[in-house]
């Protein structure tokens, strides 16, 4: 199971005194060094983390692939067509959330995401769809065009971090039914949003219909109590067991 690591928190923590420190670029090259596979970053359109020179230095910088979560606005397409990352997210996007809410409507854009993505496909750039696990929507991001989808495991996470792990599990067989319509439609299937060190356990036995996690909030969280270091490699083993132990 690859890890993606979302490093937006990093720059929340900056951009909250409106200074140079703590450096995403540099919590971008420690995480690449212990193991991680991927990093994530969302550039929002108002700028309240992540900033456009984050971006375009952590992709000279990193040798790993740079996954650019964007809303699917003109002005992103841009930025994104100019920085060329290994993949761009699209994700919805509202100024008034604290953080993404849920997944993107494909089926009410369908008609327009089948024209947005294509200049990004020409570009050779992976587009995904962060998306909730309902099957429409998988079938939705497959009809446009896209090449993998994300499934949003907030709710997930919600249920399980309340203790409602009858209910969890039963977002989790959705979260399974929705991964293997993907894998069937010839997509790739990530998934990520919510999970912690302990909650992500259960999202591995999704493996390999799932094949990678993007993990942001927990890893921060924890490494200013742990460190930065620690903080990604402990996720790194969590997430390697998937393959060890045969899910």
């Amino acid at each position: 199971m690859r890890l993606g690591v979302n490093i937006d928190h990093v720059a929340t923590l900056r951009q909250a005194r409106r200074t140079f420190e703590p450096n995403p670029v540099f919590a971008a090259l420690i995480a690449q060094q212990v193991g991680a596979d991927q990093i994530t970053l969302h550039l929002r359109e108002d700028r309240r983390h992540i900033q456009d020179r984050d971006l375009e230095l952590i992709k000279e910088l990193v040798s790993i692939p740079v996954n650019l979560e964007m809303a699917p606005t003109e002005e992103m397409k841009s930025i994104a067509l100019r920085i060329k990352p290994h993949r761009v997210t699209l994700v919805p996007e509202k100024r008034e959330e604290i953080t993404t809410e849920g997944g993107l409507d494909a089926v009410s854009l369908k008609s327009f995401l089948s024209e947005y993505i294509k200049p990004f496909k020409e570009s050779g750039i992976e587009v995904s769809l962060f998306v909730d696990p309902e099957i429409s929507q998988v079938k939705a991001s497959a009809d446009v065009g896209a090449d993998a989808v994300e499934l949003h495991t907030g709710e997930f996470a919600n249920l399980w971090n309340a203790f409602k792990f009858k209910e969890a599990h039963r977002e989790l067989e959705r979260l399974k039914s929705a991964a293997k319509l993907g894998r069937d439609l010839g997509l790739r299937v990530y998934a990520g949003h919510g999970l912690t060190y302990q909650n992500v356990k259960e999202i591995l036995k999704l493996y390999p219909l799932v094949e990678e996690l993007n993990i942001g909030h927990s890893i921060i969280a924890n490494a200013v109590i742990w460190g930065f270091e620690r903080a990604v490699r402990e996720m790194v083993e969590i997430l390697k067991k998937a393959k060890t132990e045969g899910r």
